[in-house]
């Protein structure tokens, strides 16, 4: 079965919207749990635009959902995540100006810092995965570096349409395939929502999805504890039929 990992984030970025108290992160969070998300994702990021140290902290207390903290490879977020004590980290690549992550990781032009990076967070307990494009050279590396998992980048299938849907589509499932074979775990992410997430949900090797704009953006609509029921099903009918 394809772990669901349910992203906060956003309920964060309304809360910073006014810099009061609600809605809260981490109720979100407990929330998204009680309907069955087995992964609860927050980007600690470093302009910390919507996500703060207190919440990830809160949550290491108060979550019995694994709490998968998504971090940029630099000493401020290693000492953050040493500090906090996630059950995973995820490294991403990131950018201040940008909406959101804007493709994976370039593990082999970083990999020296990223080494390092990998193998504190590991001698501390915490599982590491990195977020990278579905390209061999950056699967080799992540496998290099002693990374636990990698979650494969979906937003580029995400945002394509016609023939190039089935293109990216298939680079997706070649490099979830590829990076099993090297015994990595694969996890999945970024862009995917109701209406796309079944072929992917379908790729017997990837193990974990983490969405987050989409189920926020749901939630405003019917409530965190039903839009988490609604992707928990979409992912079980596409693990249970495999399309």
């Amino acid at each position: 079965m394809t772990r669901l990992g349910v992203n906060v984030d956003h309920v964060a970025t309304v809360r910073q919207a006014r810099m009061i108290d609600i809605p809260d992160p981490v109720e979100a969070a407990l929330l998204a749990e009680q309907a069955g998300a087995e992964v609860i994702t927050v980007h600690l990021r470093e302009d910390r635009r919507h996500i703060q140290e207190q919440d990830v902290a809160r949550l290491r207390q108060r979550l019995t959902a694994a709490l998968n903290l998504e971090m940029a490879g630099t000493p401020e977020m290693t000492r953050q995540a040493l500090t906090l004590k996630p059950d995973d980290a995820c490294l991403v690549p990131e950018r201040r100006e940008e909406l959101t992550t804007e493709g994976g990781l370039d593990v082999v032009a970083h990999a020296k810092q990223l080494r390092d990076v990998v193998s504190r967070l590991r001698d501390a307990g915490i599982r590491v995965s990195l977020f990278v494009d579905p390209d061999l050279k950056q699967l080799e590396a992540s496998r290099e570096m002693g990374a636990d998992a990698v979650e494969i980048h979906t937003g580029s299938y995400a945002n394509a349409g016609g023939a190039r849907l089935e293109r990216e589509l298939e680079a997706v499932r070649r490099g979830a395939a590829l990076a099993a074979g090297m015994g990595l775990e694969v996890h999945g992410g970024h862009g995917l929502n109701a209406a796309n997430v079944a072929p992917i949900a379908a790729i017997g090797e990837i193990v974990e999805l983490n969405i987050g704009h989409s189920i926020v953006a749901r939630s405003i609509m019917v409530g965190m504890v039903q839009a988490v029921t609604e992707m928990k099903a979409l992912i079980a009918e596409a693990d249970r039929t495999g399309h």
